[in-house]
C-alpha cells in the first residue's frame, strides 16, 4: 500500500509541475485519461480521415491482407477437362478492428479480426481492446502492414472478393504436427543398407561429425527431431475460383496447416497480380447488392486448348 501511496503521489506532481498553469478543465481532462477506464470508450483522435472510397493502385501500393480458414482440399475439371487440385478456404467475417498509423505508432498498418468469440472467452485486455475500437469480439487477430493510400476505415468488412480470380497470393499458415520422427522422413535421408552385415541400424542417419578435431556436432545438423509445427509460407498460389455468397476461396495446390486452421492470404510479392484488375483499396459492396443472389467468379484460363498444342 505505502509503494501504491507513493506512485500515486508522485503521478500527481508530475501532473502539477508539468502542467502548471493549465485550467482546472485540462486537468480533469488528463487525470480521465491517465486513471479513469472511460478513455477507453473514445480512442485518441490522430488528426487523419480514413474513407471508405474506392482509389487508384499504383505499383508501390501494397494491400491488406485477410485471414482465413483451411476447410480442405477437393480437385475440379477445367473447361479443357484437366484436374485440378484445391485447398477450400472459407473467410469467416473478416472486419478491420484496428488502423495504425505513422501519427501514433510510426507506421501504417491494418488490424484485421476473423471469425467470432464469446467474451467470456476472451481476456481483459482484449474485451478492452475491441470495445475501445467499437467492434465485435473476434476469434483471431492479425496485422498487415500497408501504405498509406491503402487504410481502411475500422469496422470495414473484407470478403473474398477482396481477392480477383486469376491473381496469384502468398499463404502463410501453422504446418501440421508430425511430432518427434526419424531422419529418413524428417529430411529424406536414404539410410543405411538393408543387408550386408547392417544389423538395427537401417534407418539410422549414419555419422554425425569427426573425431577430436573439432570434438562436437556442428549446430543445424540434421538429425532426427520434432517435425512440423511451424510457421511456414506457400508463395504464387494460383486462385482458381471465389464464393461470394458463401465467402469461400478455392486456390490450386496446397496450403499449410490442418483442416480448421487459420491462415493468411495476401497478395504474391513476386508473381505480382496487374494492379488495374484488383479493387483498391478493397472491394466495397454497392448498397443494393444481395450477396446470397451472386454467382462463383472462375478464373479465364485463355482460349487455347493446352492438350491440343504441340510440342
Amino acid at each position: 500500500m505505502a509503494a501504491l501511496s507513493r506512485g500515486l503521489i508522485s503521478r500527481f506532481r508530475a501532473l502539477s509541475i508539468l502542467n502548471p498553469a493549465s485550467s482546472s478543465s485540462s486537468s480533469a481532462e488528463q487525470w480521465v485519461r491517465r486513471f479513469s477506464a472511460e478513455a477507453l470508450l473514445s480512442p485518441p483522435d490522430s488528426g487523419r480521415v480514413i474513407e471508405a472510397a474506392s482509389g487508384v493502385m499504383n505499383p508501390t501500393s501494397k494491400r491488406t491482407g485477410i485471414i482465413a480458414v483451411k476447410c480442405g482440399m477437393t480437385a475440379q475439371w477445367d473447361k479443357w477437362g484437366a484436374r485440378v487440385p484445391l485447398s477450400v478456404l472459407w473467410v469467416d467475417d473478416n472486419i478491420v478492428c484496428q488502423v495504425k498509423t505513422v501519427e501514433k505508432e510510426g507506421f501504417f498498418a491494418l488490424q484485421i479480426g476473423c471469425g467470432q468469440k464469446k467474451e467470456k472467452h476472451l481476456t481483459k485486455p482484449e474485451v478492452g481492446h475491441f470495445r475501445s475500437q467499437g467492434v465485435p469480439m473476434k476469434r483471431k487477430l492479425r496485422e498487415f502492414p500497408v501504405t498509406e493510400d491503402a487504410l481502411i476505415p475500422v469496422g470495414t468488412s473484407l470478403g473474398v472478393r477482396h481477392f480477383v480470380p486469376g491473381q496469384y497470393v502468398d499463404i502463410q499458415g501453422i504446418t501440421m504436427g508430425k511430432g518427434f520422427q526419424g531422419g529418413m522422413k524428417r529430411w529424406g535421408f536414404k539410410g543405411m543398407p538393408a543387408s550386408h552385415g547392417a544389423s538395427l541400424s537401417h534407418r539410422s542417419i549414419g555419422s554425425t561429425g569427426q573425431r577430436d578435431a573439432p570434438g562436437k556436432v556442428f549446430k543445424g545438423k540434421k538429425m532426427a527431431g520434432r517435425m512440423g509445427g511451424k510457421r511456414r509460407t506457400v508463395k504464387n498460389v494460383f486462385v482458381y475460383r471465389v464464393d461470394p455468397a458463401r465467402n469461400l476461396m478455392w486456390v490450386r495446390g496446397q496450403v499449410p496447416g490442418a483442416e480448421g486452421n487459420f491462415v493468411f492470404i495476401k497478395d504474391a510479392v513476386y508473381k505480382k497480380p496487374d494492379v488495374s484488375t484488383l479493387p483498391f483499396p478493397t472491394y466495397f459492396a454497392a448498397e443494393d447488392e444481395d450477396p446470397s443472389s451472386l454467382e462463383p467468379l472462375i478464373a479465364d484460363l485463355g482460349e487455347v486448348d493446352p492438350f491440343m498444342v504441340a510440342d
